[in-house]
């Protein structure tokens, strides 16, 4: 309730409060996550590249359809944001809110990144998770988050009157128009909201306000990926660093980030096909 609010409630309030719950999206029509196949696939890798995220900036990557690719932490507790693009055209990207709807306000195994409209896909799918084991806590907060959008140069100039320029926003913008080799005002439209990767956050039970602790991630922890269409990744390693305390300022400890991409046995991959495009025939009733 706001704290503004200036009516009382209606004789009928708690019954109106008492509504049951509706899902949304009743999921089970979807393809179930084939445990097996990812298993078999991710069973013999060869690792292909590897690209080191420097803290406090981002690098871009890309991860041909059908490899993996993992983030890893390698010298201490950091978390990342994590932009995807359908690496052969960059207007299909990322969609968080569509992937909270589908599967919730965190993601881990078994879950997708779900693309934007028009194409709306399953554009890659989580195989592993060393901090699947964390689960919600008694704040009500977990890890791997789709419900923050990604520290940035312009709410923090709102808020502290102060320009601070690593920002996961404007490192994003910068590894992306260095990939593309555009300036970052063409780069930056593209910018979308992130993947919290090994962010813990929850929303305050009182207030309602989203909040983030000290992550659980230590080195060695990672995930995984399977990329079902190729992909163009972006990963900035946040300024926040565990995001324990403050983000958007060079206070708090920062760590790299580790990406790899596997090429799995051709063998496995044998009948398996990329995500195709969502089947709407795009008339909108016209």
């Amino acid at each position: 309730m706001s704290k503004y609010a200036q009516h009382a409630a209606p004789a009928d309030a708690e019954q109106r409060r008492q509504a049951p719950k509706t899902v949304c999206y009743q999921v089970e029509q979807l393809p179930e996550y084939n445990h097996d196949f990812y298993q078999r696939a991710r069973a013999n890798l060869t690792k292909v590249d590897e690209v080191i995220v420097d803290p406090r900036d981002a690098a871009s990557f890309k991860v041909p359809a059908g490899h993996f690719f993992r983030i890893t932490s390698v010298e201490g507790a950091q978390v990342g944001d994590l932009n995807l693009f359908n690496a052969n055209d960059i207007n299909e990207r990322f969609f968080s809110g569509k992937t909270r709807q589908l599967h919730a306000s965190h993601v881990s195994t078994g879950d997708r990144l779900w693309s934007n409209m028009p194409n709306l896909r399953a554009i890659a799918t989580i195989t592993h998770d060393t901090l699947d084991w964390y689960g919600w806590d008694e704040d009500g907060a977990s890890v791997h988050d789709v419900i923050g959008t990604r520290c940035d140069p312009y709410t923090n100039h709102m808020l502290t009157q102060t320009d601070y320029h690593y920002c996961c926003h404007s490192n994003l913008t910068r590894a992306l128009a260095k990939h593309l080799d555009v300036p970052t005002a063409q780069a930056e439209p593209f910018v979308h909201d992130v993947l919290n990767v090994f962010m813990c956050t929850g929303f305050i039970k009182d207030t309602h306000q989203y909040f983030m602790k000290a992550s659980p991630v230590r080195p060695g922890d990672y995930i995984e990926f399977f990329a079902e269409i190729d992909l163009l990744g972006v990963l900035s390693a946040c300024p926040g660093g565990d995001c324990g305390s403050s983000h958007s300022d060079d206070k708090t400890p920062c760590y790299p980030l580790k990406v790899e991409v596997f090429k799995a046995d051709d063998d496995t991959l044998a009948d398996w096909e990329g995500a195709a495009d969502n089947g709407y025939d795009g008339s909108h009733g016209l």
